[in-house]
């Protein structure tokens, strides 16, 4: 069923997935390019605003720095900025739009608070705001669906932290969780038959299944947020997620009823190998009870040495993934209807 992909992948979400790797290094030397104001390098805390796309990658900082002796960091998706946002605030205005009304909402309020304000866009108003406030900007090439830019909003925020004196040195890192996402990639693409191709093979058992993300709160809720989002853009697929050890002291109780749409439900679970031991363990046992109850139960492990390497190993893989069940789908997994609509009523009214 995968021969026919081109004819339904019309916008070359493919080719997108192959750069890959190219992007996330471009996005971290971009980074790199900007001036620091000075002032900049004495913050408190991090706040990055953004919508859909454009702020799963401050999720995924925020998830890869949550036990770094950092600032604090913080993701909002709102038009209202949380009140001890102030000059001592490092503000990232991320869209990639550049007109996304929540952020531009968010980008003045923190002007007007005098945070240190860094905005990443590949244009519009947000753009034009701050090239007119005379603050740092990052320009994000043009072309992408906003969730396929993602490694402009991680890798340039990540360097741009490390200009600051935020955050260590990343070359090597970034080195290596390039060098895994080239392997993952050669591994995924379309022309790898689907018994040597790990994507393939699970949006297979994904097929007309409804998937249920879970994975530690460590590290991991970020990346399968991703999952989730990808499933819902790229496929047109409606999943759920939850987190351990949470999930087991309510979710898990849930596994009975209604049974006849719980038959086509699907587990895959996310492991990493910094999972605390006890999580571990609240895994095994959770899958035991699963399993016994007739459930379908599948593990995908991380790859790679460093966090950041892990991190994007499954971020990468669940890209793949969500693509190929688009065209099981027999979906173009470019277009996102509900939501241009949505956002031209929202302009109208």
């Amino acid at each position: 069923m995968f021969t026919s992909y081109k004819k339904i992948d019309s916008s070359g979400i493919l080719d997108i997935l192959d750069e890959f790797p190219r992007q996330c290094q471009n996005a971290f030397e971009l980074g790199g390019s900007i001036a620091i104001p000075f002032s900049y390098k004495k913050i408190k805390n991090i706040v990055f605003s953004g919508m859909g796309g454009s702020a799963i990658g401050a999720d995924l900082i925020r998830s890869y720095l949550i036990y770094r002796p950092v600032p604090p960091v913080f993701v909002i998706r709102h038009y209202r900025i949380p009140e001890f946002v102030d000059r001592t605030s490092l503000f990232f205005a991320c869209s990639y739009s550049g007109n996304t009304e929540e952020t531009i909402a968010s980008f003045k309020a923190a002007l007007k608070k005098k945070a240190k304000v860094i905005v990443i866009s590949s244009g519009g108003r947000l753009l034009e705001l701050a090239r007119a406030s005379k603050i740092p900007y990052v320009i994000v090439p043009k072309g992408y669906p906003p969730r396929q830019a993602l490694g402009y909003f991680f890798f340039s925020p990540l360097k741009l932290l490390e200009q600051c004196g935020i955050v260590e040195k990343s070359d090597k890192k970034v080195t290596e969780t390039i060098s895994v996402l080239d392997n993952l990639r050669n591994n995924s693409l379309a022309m790898n038959v689907t018994g040597n191709n790990p994507a393939k093979k699970l949006a297979n058992m994904l097929a007309n299944r409804f998937p249920v993300i879970y994975g530690s709160t460590d590290y991991l809720d970020a990346v399968i947020t991703r999952w989730r989002a990808q499933f819902a853009e790229n496929s047109k697929t409606l999943s759920s997620v939850n987190l351990f050890p949470e999930l087991n002291h309510n979710e898990i109780v849930g596994w009975r009823f209604p049974r006849r749409i719980l038959k086509k439900f699907f587990i895959i679970i996310l492991r990493d190998a910094s999972e605390h031991k006890r999580i571990s363990r609240r895994i095994e046992i959770t899958k035991y009870l699963l399993i016994k109850d007739g459930f379908r139960v599948k593990e995908v492990w991380s790859e790679g040495k460093s966090l950041m390497a892990r991190m994007f190993s499954l971020v990468y893989l669940g890209d793949f993934i969500s693509y190929y069940l688009a065209i099981l789908n027999k979906v173009d997994p470019a277009p996102v209807e509900p939501i241009a609509y949505l956002k031209k009523r929202l302009k109208d009214s």
